[in-house]
Formats: C-alpha cells, sequence, structure tokens
C-alpha cells in the first residue's frame, strides 16, 4: 500500500509498506479521509520527539472496514475513530475521562497512522458515523470534539452563561476556527479571532462572521475579555491572553507550541483569573461531536481544502508558509 511516511524534519516521503496485520479484536480500515493536524505539523518540524522519522503521521481519519476480527463490526461500514488507544479499566478510564488514560498510547505515534491507504486499530476505538456522512466532515471529528472539550470545561468555571460573554479565540488554524464556529453556534455575539496569515483571516471573516485582526497591527484590549481561549500556546500567546483576560475571567489553554514559558502569576492571582488546560476529548465528546457536525453545528465546512495523498508534503510545505488560506487540510488517499 502507498503511505506518507515522515523521514526526517521537513520531509514526508510517498512510500510503498506492507498492508496492516489484522490483530484479534482490530479492523483495518480502508482510510476515505485524513486530517493534517498542528501536531503532524509540529512533528514534521522534528518538535515532537515522541514522533520520531519513520512514522506514518495521521489521526484524524475516516474510512471503512477493509477486513475484520473484531466480533459486530462488519466489513464495509464507514467510521471514524479515538486515535488514543485506552485500557479501558485505570481510574480515569472508569470515570469516563479516557483522554487522560494512564496506560494510552496514540494512532500516529506509537502505532502507523492515517497517512496511508489503510490503517490497523482496534475495534474499541471506533466511533459510529452516518453511514452517508460526507468523508471531509467525518474527517473534522477528532480536531472538532477538541474545541468541543475545551468549550465544556470552560462553561464549567465561567460565572455567568456563555452567550453573555466577550469572547477571544488566539489563533486562527483548525482548533481555533472550529472553536469560533461553535461559539456562534452556542449565541456568543462578542467573538474576537487574531490570526497573523491574512489569507486565513480572510477566510476566517467569511465563515464565523466575527471580528479578526492580526495583533502585531491591532494591540488586544487589556482587561477585557470574559473568556480568552489559546489555540496557539505560545510564549507570547499565553501573554497575550493574561493581558486580555478581565479579573474573575476563565483562560482556556489548547495549544502548545512553546512547552515553557512565564506566565503573569501577579494577574492571575490578585485578578482570581482561573487558567485551564485540556487534552484532546473523551469518547463520548467524539459521539457528540460526530451528531452536531451532521446536524450542521459547525456550518458548512467549505473553508476546508481537499488533496491528494500524494499532495501531502506539498501542503505540509503551504501550511507551514502560509500559503493556504484553508484552517485545515484534508488528504484522500
Amino acid at each position: 500500500m502507498q503511505a506518507l511516511v515522515y523521514t526526517k524534519p521537513g520531509e514526508l516521503q510517498l512510500q510503498e509498506r506492507p498492508h496492516p496485520a489484522l490483530d484479534a479484536g482490530e479492523v483495518v480500515l480502508q482510510i476515505e479521509a485524513v486530517g493534517i493536524c498542528g501536531s503532524d505539523m509540529h512533528a514534521w518540524h522534528g518538535h515532537d520527539p515522541r514522533r520520531k522519522p519513520g512514522l506514518v503521521l495521521g489521526h484524524e481519519f475516516v474510512g471503512s472496514i477493509a477486513e475484520t476480527a473484531a466480533p459486530g463490526f462488519e466489513a464495509g461500514t464507514r467510521w471514524t475513530g479515538n486515535p488514543l488507544i485506552t485500557c479501558g479499566t485505570c481510574e480515569y478510564c472508569v470515570q469516563g475521562r479516557n483522554n487522560l488514560c494512564a496506560n494510552r498510547t496514540m494512532v500516529g505515534m506509537t502505532r502507523p497512522g492515517a497517512y496511508a491507504q489503510y490503517m490497523s486499530i482496534p475495534a474499541a476505538s471506533l466511533v459510529a458515523i452516518p453511514q452517508d456522512m460526507p468523508a471531509r466532515t467525518a474527517a473534522l471529528t477528532e480536531p472538532a470534539a477538541t474545541a468541543w472539550h475545551a468549550i465544556n470545561l470552560s462553561i464549567r468555571a465561567l460565572v455567568r452563561p456563555l452567550h453573555e460573554c466577550r469572547v477571544l479565540v488566539i489563533g486562527g488554524g483548525a482548533i481555533g476556527m472550529l472553536a469560533a464556529l461553535l461559539f456562534r453556534q452556542l449565541g456568543v455575539t462578542r467573538l474576537t479571532v487574531t490570526e497573523l496569515n491574512p489569507k486565513r483571516r480572510a477566510t476566517i471573516a467569511r465563515a464565523v462572521g466575527c471580528e479578526v485582526i492580526d495583533p502585531r497591527d491591532t494591540p488586544l484590549e487589556e482587561s477585557a475579555y470574559d473568556h480568552v481561549m489559546d489555540a496557539v500556546g505560545a510564549k507570547v500567546t499565553r501573554q497575550q491572553a493574561l493581558a486580555a483576560i478581565k479579573p474573575g475571567g476563565v483562560i482556556m489553554h489548547v495549544g502548545l507550541q512553546d512547552w515553557a514559558s512565564e506566565i503573569d502569576m501577579r494577574k492571575l492571582t490578585l485578578a482570581e483569573i482561573t487558567l485551564l488546560g485540556t487534552y484532546t476529548y473523551t469518547t463520548a465528546d467524539l459521539r457528540a461531536t460526530v451528531a452536531a457536525l451532521h446536524q450542521g453545528q459547525f456550518g458548512d465546512l467549505a473553508w476546508v481544502e481537499e488533496r491528494a495523498l500524494a499532495d501531502g508534503p506539498q501542503a505540509f510545505v503551504d501550511l507551514d508558509s502560509g500559503a493556504s488560506a484553508a484552517p485545515k487540510i484534508v488528504l484522500r488517499p
């Protein structure tokens, strides 16, 4: 089969790889579509020691079962899935918080991912989709569920209802874009998104219908927002988030561009700011997101760009250089 292989920082190659083995309790999916995630870009830059050269990346997928060794999972049926392979027995799994599984592994990190014609996965990780769901819509389940999970955690911490809040999203990549669309769906009218790429700014303004600014040209108001989502996670965006949040407000930290940096702990303390971190999603989030996508709660998704798997190396370059106006590129094997 053909697979897109991460060979060294800044390089992907289309290679012939063996067809996936079929183990007990698993299925082999024929991949229909797979998204390029920010974490895949992070690996491509050589910044993720967990993802080593020689790996097939990709974990935002939809496909049909080509082979099955799991009762109840029929060949030919279409699925997306949870790329986190969880144990089901640790304290987090039994609490329903399997995103924090103490024994988790991951598709596209500890085992070959979906930048390929075929991929194996435990059947227990599959998530049902409507069989007529468009492939590119279903492939957005994973990033949309990340936004879904983060916003639900934020809502629990906010003092006033979300629709009353002035909201700032830092970063207009896929997670920021999907979060902005969901904020709109949840009734947020005072919404601002920051994005450095002018092409993306135009895409966000058109698809979301909110204020979109370049923070280098339009400085953010200080202590002005009830809720801030940092979908970048860089040193500068963490500082922006702390400066922009109102006393008593909630910051949701989603992005992981920089692993560590200083933040204004004095403001965090004296202004009684709630700073939350979030990691991926639960299986319940994925199922809820499938329903929301199918019902059109994230809009028509016309801003998603599709390319052939063979064009994947150039897609990474275009995303890195800002040449693409799309916050999300989906590859089709």
